[in-house]
Protein backbone atom coordinates (compact mmCIF):
# COMPACT_ATOMS: atom_id res chain seq x y z
CA UNK A 1 0.00 0.00 0.00
CA UNK A 2 2.92 2.51 1.10
CA UNK A 3 4.47 1.44 -2.29
CA UNK A 4 1.48 2.59 -4.32
CA UNK A 5 1.03 5.76 -2.68
CA UNK A 6 4.65 6.61 -3.35
CA UNK A 7 4.68 5.16 -7.45
CA UNK A 8 1.60 7.64 -7.52
CA UNK A 9 3.29 10.61 -5.54
CA UNK A 10 6.12 10.13 -7.69
CA UNK A 11 4.25 10.00 -11.14
CA UNK A 12 2.43 13.41 -9.96
CA UNK A 13 5.58 15.18 -9.53
CA UNK A 14 7.18 13.56 -12.99
CA UNK A 15 3.81 14.70 -14.64
CA UNK A 16 4.57 18.24 -12.93
CA UNK A 17 7.90 19.04 -13.88
CA UNK A 18 7.16 17.68 -17.64
CA UNK A 19 4.42 20.81 -17.45
CA UNK A 20 6.66 23.33 -15.59
CA UNK A 21 9.80 22.73 -17.40
CA UNK A 22 8.92 24.31 -20.73
CA UNK A 23 7.97 27.13 -18.90
CA UNK A 24 11.02 27.25 -16.94
CA UNK A 25 13.41 26.99 -19.43
CA UNK A 26 11.65 29.51 -21.85
CA UNK A 27 11.33 31.90 -19.17
CA UNK A 28 15.33 31.54 -18.37
CA UNK A 29 16.20 31.45 -21.93
CA UNK A 30 13.90 34.93 -22.26
CA UNK A 31 16.09 36.38 -18.90
CA UNK A 32 19.54 35.41 -20.68
CA UNK A 33 18.64 37.29 -24.17
CA UNK A 34 17.33 40.28 -22.40
CA UNK A 35 19.95 40.24 -20.21
CA UNK A 36 23.15 40.11 -22.92
CA UNK A 37 20.97 42.63 -25.13
CA UNK A 38 19.05 44.78 -23.27
CA UNK A 39 21.57 44.80 -20.48
CA UNK A 40 24.45 45.81 -22.80
CA UNK A 41 22.13 48.69 -24.56
CA UNK A 42 20.69 50.40 -21.90
CA UNK A 43 23.79 51.43 -20.07
CA UNK A 44 24.81 53.80 -23.68
CA UNK A 45 21.55 55.85 -23.49
CA UNK A 46 20.65 55.84 -19.99
CA UNK A 47 22.87 59.03 -18.90
CA UNK A 48 20.85 60.87 -20.78
CA UNK A 49 16.52 59.89 -19.67
CA UNK A 50 14.80 62.31 -18.05
CA UNK A 51 15.17 61.60 -14.31
CA UNK A 52 11.48 60.59 -14.50
CA UNK A 53 11.85 57.93 -16.20
CA UNK A 54 15.40 56.62 -15.18
CA UNK A 55 13.35 55.79 -12.12
CA UNK A 56 12.04 53.24 -13.44
CA UNK A 57 13.41 49.15 -12.79
CA UNK A 58 16.21 48.33 -14.99
CA UNK A 59 14.61 45.54 -16.26
CA UNK A 60 12.04 47.72 -17.85
CA UNK A 61 14.60 49.38 -20.05
CA UNK A 62 16.11 45.73 -20.75
CA UNK A 63 12.76 44.45 -21.97
CA UNK A 64 11.97 47.84 -24.05
CA UNK A 65 15.71 47.56 -25.73
CA UNK A 66 15.42 43.93 -26.41
CA UNK A 67 12.44 44.30 -28.45
CA UNK A 68 14.01 47.07 -29.84
CA UNK A 69 16.95 45.32 -31.43
CA UNK A 70 15.39 41.79 -32.20
CA UNK A 71 12.59 44.36 -34.21
CA UNK A 72 15.28 45.85 -36.22
CA UNK A 73 17.02 42.32 -36.66
CA UNK A 74 13.89 41.19 -38.09
CA UNK A 75 13.85 43.98 -40.31
CA UNK A 76 17.66 43.87 -41.26
CA UNK A 77 16.85 40.15 -42.25
CA UNK A 78 13.47 40.66 -43.82
CA UNK A 79 14.93 43.42 -46.34
CA UNK A 80 17.76 41.15 -47.03
CA UNK A 81 15.91 38.18 -47.65
CA UNK A 82 13.69 40.11 -49.82
CA UNK A 83 16.52 41.74 -52.13
CA UNK A 84 18.81 38.64 -51.76
CA UNK A 85 15.89 36.96 -53.41
CA UNK A 86 15.02 39.58 -55.99
CA UNK A 87 19.12 39.42 -56.98
CA UNK A 88 19.33 35.35 -57.16
CA UNK A 89 15.97 35.49 -59.30
CA UNK A 90 17.53 37.87 -61.57
CA UNK A 91 20.77 35.92 -62.30
CA UNK A 92 18.71 32.33 -62.63
CA UNK A 93 16.65 34.13 -65.14
CA UNK A 94 19.85 35.98 -67.15
CA UNK A 95 21.55 31.90 -66.99
CA UNK A 96 18.37 30.36 -68.59
CA UNK A 97 18.04 33.38 -71.50
CA UNK A 98 21.36 32.86 -72.09
CA UNK A 99 21.50 29.27 -72.89
CA UNK A 100 20.48 28.89 -77.04
CA UNK A 101 16.35 27.52 -78.12
CA UNK A 102 15.46 27.80 -74.46
CA UNK A 103 15.81 31.31 -73.61
CA UNK A 104 13.64 32.34 -76.24
CA UNK A 105 11.60 29.62 -75.86
CA UNK A 106 11.26 31.00 -71.59
CA UNK A 107 10.88 34.14 -73.13
CA UNK A 108 7.44 33.35 -75.04
CA UNK A 109 6.27 31.76 -71.84
CA UNK A 110 7.31 34.36 -69.54
CA UNK A 111 5.52 36.84 -72.14
CA UNK A 112 2.59 34.93 -72.34
CA UNK A 113 2.02 34.46 -69.11
CA UNK A 114 2.65 38.14 -68.11
CA UNK A 115 0.08 39.37 -70.97
CA UNK A 116 -2.52 36.66 -69.50
CA UNK A 117 -1.73 35.33 -66.93
CA UNK A 118 -3.91 34.61 -64.07
CA UNK A 119 -5.75 37.53 -63.44
CA UNK A 120 -6.93 38.12 -67.14
CA UNK A 121 -7.52 34.56 -68.13
CA UNK A 122 -11.06 35.40 -67.24
CA UNK A 123 -10.99 36.72 -70.74
CA UNK A 124 -10.87 33.96 -72.18
CA UNK A 125 -14.12 31.73 -71.63
CA UNK A 126 -13.54 28.72 -73.35
CA UNK A 127 -11.05 27.16 -75.53
CA UNK A 128 -12.52 26.40 -79.39
CA UNK A 129 -12.01 24.45 -82.38
CA UNK A 130 -11.69 26.90 -85.64
CA UNK A 131 -11.05 26.34 -89.10
CA UNK A 132 -8.20 28.71 -89.36
CA UNK A 133 -5.77 29.35 -91.69
CA UNK A 134 -7.63 27.56 -94.29
CA UNK A 135 -10.84 25.08 -95.29
CA UNK A 136 -9.74 21.46 -93.43
CA UNK A 137 -7.29 23.00 -91.20
CA UNK A 138 -7.77 23.37 -87.45
CA UNK A 139 -6.64 25.72 -84.92
CA UNK A 140 -6.86 26.12 -81.33
CA UNK A 141 -8.63 29.62 -80.01
CA UNK A 142 -10.23 31.27 -77.32
CA UNK A 143 -13.69 31.94 -76.84
CA UNK A 144 -13.47 35.80 -76.25
CA UNK A 145 -16.65 37.39 -76.40
CA UNK A 146 -20.32 35.87 -77.15
CA UNK A 147 -22.10 39.44 -76.63
CA UNK A 148 -23.43 41.34 -79.87
CA UNK A 149 -22.04 44.94 -80.71
CA UNK A 150 -21.93 47.02 -83.63
CA UNK A 151 -19.52 45.33 -85.97
CA UNK A 152 -22.24 42.58 -85.32
CA UNK A 153 -25.01 44.10 -87.52
CA UNK A 154 -23.04 44.01 -90.26
CA UNK A 155 -23.36 40.15 -90.55
CA UNK A 156 -25.86 37.98 -91.82
CA UNK A 157 -25.80 35.54 -89.10
CA UNK A 158 -24.18 35.43 -85.08
CA UNK A 159 -20.75 35.82 -85.25
CA UNK A 160 -18.54 35.62 -81.80
CA UNK A 161 -15.16 37.04 -81.09
CA UNK A 162 -12.65 34.26 -81.25
CA UNK A 163 -8.30 34.88 -80.80
CA UNK A 164 -6.10 32.53 -81.77
CA UNK A 165 -2.71 32.33 -80.86
CA UNK A 166 0.10 32.27 -82.76
CA UNK A 167 3.40 29.51 -81.07
CA UNK A 168 5.46 29.26 -79.93
CA UNK A 169 5.21 32.89 -79.12
CA UNK A 170 0.85 32.82 -78.06
CA UNK A 171 1.51 36.45 -77.18
CA UNK A 172 0.73 37.50 -81.15
CA UNK A 173 -2.20 35.67 -83.02
CA UNK A 174 -5.20 36.68 -84.88
CA UNK A 175 -8.29 38.31 -83.86
CA UNK A 176 -11.30 37.10 -85.76
CA UNK A 177 -15.52 37.21 -86.03
CA UNK A 178 -16.18 34.13 -86.93
CA UNK A 179 -20.13 32.26 -87.47
CA UNK A 180 -20.99 30.51 -84.14
CA UNK A 181 -21.70 27.33 -86.60
CA UNK A 182 -18.28 27.13 -87.47
CA UNK A 183 -16.97 27.36 -83.51
CA UNK A 184 -15.85 24.32 -81.96
CA UNK A 185 -16.48 24.21 -78.12
CA UNK A 186 -13.91 21.82 -76.32
CA UNK A 187 -14.29 20.54 -72.46
CA UNK A 188 -10.60 21.68 -72.25
CA UNK A 189 -9.67 24.03 -69.59
CA UNK A 190 -8.18 27.42 -70.50
CA UNK A 191 -5.09 26.16 -68.68
CA UNK A 192 -4.89 22.94 -70.36
CA UNK A 193 -5.55 25.17 -74.05
CA UNK A 194 -2.76 27.88 -72.95
CA UNK A 195 -0.55 24.42 -71.88
CA UNK A 196 -1.04 22.88 -76.05
CA UNK A 197 -0.45 26.41 -77.69
CA UNK A 198 2.73 26.73 -75.89
CA UNK A 199 3.74 22.92 -76.43
CA UNK A 200 3.02 23.42 -80.07
CA UNK A 201 0.50 20.57 -79.51
CA UNK A 202 3.59 18.73 -77.86
CA UNK A 203 1.53 18.76 -74.56
CA UNK A 204 -2.27 17.70 -74.69
CA UNK A 205 -4.44 17.37 -72.00
CA UNK A 206 -5.69 13.97 -70.78
CA UNK A 207 -9.57 13.95 -72.28
CA UNK A 208 -12.13 11.31 -71.79
CA UNK A 209 -14.97 10.39 -74.72
CA UNK A 210 -18.06 11.08 -72.11
CA UNK A 211 -19.71 9.03 -74.61
CA UNK A 212 -17.78 6.39 -74.51
CA UNK A 213 -17.40 6.63 -70.86
CA UNK A 214 -21.26 6.40 -70.79
CA UNK A 215 -21.37 3.53 -73.29
CA UNK A 216 -18.86 1.19 -70.76
CA UNK A 217 -21.34 1.99 -67.86
CA UNK A 218 -24.42 1.08 -69.91
CA UNK A 219 -23.16 -1.87 -71.43
CA UNK A 220 -24.91 -4.77 -69.21
CA UNK A 221 -22.25 -7.25 -67.40
CA UNK A 222 -21.62 -11.01 -68.80
CA UNK A 223 -23.58 -13.34 -66.48
CA UNK A 224 -22.25 -17.20 -66.46
CA UNK A 225 -24.20 -19.66 -68.38
CA UNK A 226 -25.12 -23.33 -67.10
Amino acid sequence: MAESRFTSLRNAFLTGMLLVAPLVVTIWALKVIIGIVGGSITPIFSPYLPEALSQLPSIVWDILTTVIALTIVTLLGYVSRLFLGQFVGAMAERFIQSIPGIGGFYNSVKQFIETFGAKDRTQFSKVVLVKFPRDGAYSIGFLTNTGQGEPHRHFAEERWAVFVPTCPSPVNGFFMYLPSSEITELHMSVGDGMKTVISCGAVLPHWTDPTTAKTALERPTATGRN
